[in-house]
């Protein structure tokens, strides 16, 4: 549950209204401390809406959240050694069967816990590295706990997009991975695609 509801903040931090942070002029920081609220708002104006029907939540997020995500980079870290010599084709169906995973997973997250929790951006320390820069945050939970969010950027084509989340250390890319990889060595990618899309594979928040 606790992690359910950090990786719901996590894609609510990093959802845009369709503008890029390359297109904006920010760093990975101003990309979080500019829209963290937007989405909160968003989803609190519209919270009937969106409850009677969650699919229009899922369309929101589908439409403004993937374009600033890693979604390839990130599989790639979670296939970790069971994804090479996959072809790209792989890689992409693989992608889209996590992307579609996690959109619905975390819509209907986001959409519980939205206007409970309260995020603090932390200052940039050093200097951004394209290869990678953490953005820290501190998030207070409806608990009134706090909890360190850390989300990884990288530099590319494309500007700034995010692939990782870490939780209180653990990383989001790490947790499926774990699962993931050993299920992808033992039945192959295709078979594995095909559990997550049908729901025999559940993975562990």
């Amino acid at each position: 549950m606790r992690l359910r509801i950090l990786l719901a903040l996590f894609l609510a931090c990093i959802f845009s209204t369709g503008l890029s942070a390359e297109n904006k002029g920010d760093d990975p920081v101003a990309l979080v401390e500019n829209i963290a609220g937007k989405i909160f708002a968003d989803v609190t104006e519209n919270q009937a809406a969106y409850s009677a029907d969650p699919k229009l939540l899922e369309t929101l997020v589908r439409r403004d959240l993937i374009p600033l995500l890693d979604i390839d980079y990130a599989s790639r870290l979670i296939l970790g050694r069971a994804g090479r010599g996959l072809g790209q084709d792989k890689i992409d169906e693989f992608a889209l069967c996590m992307s579609n995973l996690l959109i619905g997973r975390y819509s209907r997250g986001l959409l519980e816990f939205s206007s409970k929790i309260k995020l603090q951006v932390l200052p940039q320390r050093g200097d951004l590295d394209e290869k990678l820069t953490r953005v820290r945050t501190r998030v207070t939970l409806p608990s009134g706990e706090e909890a360190p969010v850390d989300y990884a950027f990288h530099k590319t084509a494309e500007g700034w997009k995010a692939f990782d989340v870490v939780i209180e250390g653990i990383s989001y890319v790490t947790t499926y991975r774990n699962q993931i990889m050993p299920e992808v060595q033992a039945t192959g990618i295709d078979a594995v695609i095909e559990r997550l899309n049908t729901g025999q594979l559940q993975l562990a928040e």
